[in-house]
């Protein structure tokens, strides 16, 4: 009774499915809708063609009459002529809305990609990213599609295959509908048997794309640490995993269809028994008869693979399910109902014991108070991993605290709108991230509509200007995938130029001389004093030597804000940490 409601349940939910993809649908519903109506010719012509051998038997083959030899066979050749070009129509229809559909999908599921938290990142490798918001919409819409054409196809045969059952044998034709019955039963268990192992298989498969990604994006440490047979033991294990998942999706689902085919062999037997004894008692003509098992072999032919179609048909529903389950999923940082635009920033910038921490009771950050006036420089430093980066992740909102509050202006920036609030903060990374494309168009991404002249000092003041001109397409020189063209200096200038563009009122910089050598540190740094000027500025650093001039000096160390102060104060405080990273560093 369980498994009844249960599947009820399922069935619900498919049709919910529908439901969510029909507003994706609704644009082309007229070609949709086309496609769908063009498979009842297609299906009803395989009646056709059956129907008419039963004059040509009775009149040609019994009567020995040839006035329908004639004319029967060109009618066969052009109902198939029609039938291949309307199944053609149908299928070029069902692709260009299936790919108008899928196009729709993944741009709205890459406009939530764009909006997700940087949890969520954290969380799900490349792999699974790539296969939740572009393979299950290829899986979804493609499979859904071409199985719904060809089930309208098949359901339409069927109906006028069965007409001509009913026409010529109404006892035989029971008979082959209760075999029909029979063997599509065991189709009503292929959701619960395929579901678990699907879920791993797409698990599986989406290791594989992490590898992918992996071997792309780390092809020089690859080749610096010789690393090639420890990833392809990596790759050849997750090859395994998929191996086995795979197998036991054949396991679980290879049986349908031979089962079908030996319960559709039995019914044509029973067929053949039973009209032979109609035949004999005059029953049943002979043409009858053959048009009759021409229409149960057309009918039952179909149904002999139709378990891998149902099982392909349960694959895409599972990935539409999925597919569905991001669309309606809210990410965990987003705007608040009542959310204000921030303008400008008039006093400064307050964490009121702030807390955080990534996993449940693991502390990152706790009772961080601190505050920062318009236009000061904060130097934040310490031990690596005592929360630095952390605790500027929380200003533009890439995390959300846990307890207290970060405020600008006496404004909780939970209650600022996202857009507006990153609107007035630049960041500068250690690493920073260039896009695939011209050197003009990655300093764009600060602002994209600036002018000739805005760009131009964006270059001059980064100390860009120099090295672009001697390229020799200048500022539109192709840079490379994540800029691998550009050397680190070259990255980070290309970083703060862009940073420039923005123009934002609060500047983040962190760690952003770090990985460089001492003269590239040097050029970098000159860009970033620039950078500085009029702004309200954070610096994470580990090189003291660049903290020196800042208004305020915030030692942090697991967690917790240990010594504030000028660079002159810690210095001179007794048992200062300051005074120690400092003093270790410059011996």
């Amino acid at each position: 009774m369980f498994g009844k409601i249960k599947n009820k349940i399922d069935n619900l939910y498919v049709i919910k499915n529908y439901r969510n993809i029909r507003c994706y649908i609704k644009p082309y519903k007229i070609r949709a809708l086309l496609a769908i109506f063009i498979t009842l010719p297609v299906g009803m012509m395989d009646a056709i063609i059956a129907m008419a051998l039963k004059p040509y038997m009775d009149v040609v083959m019994i009567e020995k009459n040839l006035s329908a030899s004639s004319y029967i066979p060109i009618l066969i050749i052009l109902f198939s002529l029609l039938q291949s070009a309307f199944n053609y129509s149908s299928t070029y229809l069902n692709a260009w809305v299936g790919v108008k559909i899928s196009g729709s999908l993944k741009y709205d599921l890459f406009k939530r990609l764009m909006r997700y938290e940087a949890r969520f990142f954290d969380k799900n490798t490349s792999g699974n990213i790539l296969q939740r918001f572009n393979s299950d919409v290829d899986t979804a819409c493609a499979g859904l599609l071409n199985n719904m054409k060809l089930f309208s196809t098949r359901f339409f045969s069927s109906l006028s295959l069965i007409s001509v059952l009913l026409v010529n044998s109404w006892k035989l034709a029971i008979v082959a509908l209760i075999v029909l019955v029979g063997a599509l039963y065991p189709l009503t268990s292929i959701r619960k048997r395929i579901g678990s192992i699907l879920v791993q298989t797409v698990f599986s498969g989406a290791a594989i794309i992490t590898h992918y990604s992996e071997a792309f994006s780390g092809n020089r440490v690859v080749m610096s640490y010789n690393l090639y047979d420890h990833l392809l033991r990596k790759f050849s294990k997750a090859l395994n995993e998929v191996f086995t998942f795979s197998m036991k999706m054949v396991q679980r689902t290879g049986i349908l269809s031979p089962l079908m085919h030996f319960i559709i062999s039995i019914g044509i037997a029973a067929i053949i028994w039973l009209g032979s004894y109609l035949i004999v008692h005059s029953n049943l003509t002979p043409g009858g008869f053959v048009s009759f098992i021409t229409a149960l072999l057309l009918l039952y032919q179909p149904i002999k693979s139709i378990g891998n179609d149902y099982n392909a048909m349960q694959i895409s529903l599972m990935a539409m399910e999925r597919v569905f389950d991001l669309m309606k999923a809210t990410p965990a940082i987003g705007d608040a109902s009542s959310a204000k635009h921030l303008k400008c920033i008039q006093n400064g910038i307050s964490y009121e014991n702030v807390c955080f921490e990534y996993e449940q009771n693991k502390p990152i950050l706790q009772d961080i108070n601190l505050q920062v006036k318009i236009g000061e420089t904060v130097a934040l430093v310490g031990n690596s991993g005592g929360g630095k980066s952390t605790l500027m992740n929380l200003l533009p909102r890439f995390y959300d605290v846990t307890a207290g509050s970060i405020r600008i202006d006496d404004t909780d920036v939970r209650d600022i709108a996202i857009d507006s609030l990153r609107d007035k903060i630049a960041v500068v990374f250690q690493d920073n991230f260039l896009f695939s494309g011209t050197i003009r168009e990655n300093i764009l991404v600060g602002k994209e509509d600036a002018s000739a002249d805005d760009l131009k000092r964006a270059i001059k003041s980064s100390y860009l200007d120099e090295f672009v001109t001697s390229l020799e397409r200048g500022i539109d020189t192709e840079i490379g995938e994540r800029g691998v063209l550009l050397s680190g200096g070259q990255k980070q200038r290309v970083a703060i130029a862009r940073a420039f563009l923005k123009n934002a009122p609060i500047v983040i910089l962190d760690e952003a001389t770090s990985a460089l050598d001492n003269k590239s540190e040097a050029i970098v740094q000159e860009a970033i004093e620039n950078l500085m000027k009029d702004r309200t500025v954070f610096i994470v650093a580990h090189r003291l030597s660049t903290v020196r001039n800042a208004d305020k000096i915030v030692v942090i160390n697991h967690g917790k804000i240990h010594e504030i102060g000028t660079h002159e104060e810690l210095i001179a405080k007794k048992d200062s940490e300051y005074a120690s990273l400092y003093n270790t560093q410059f011996d």
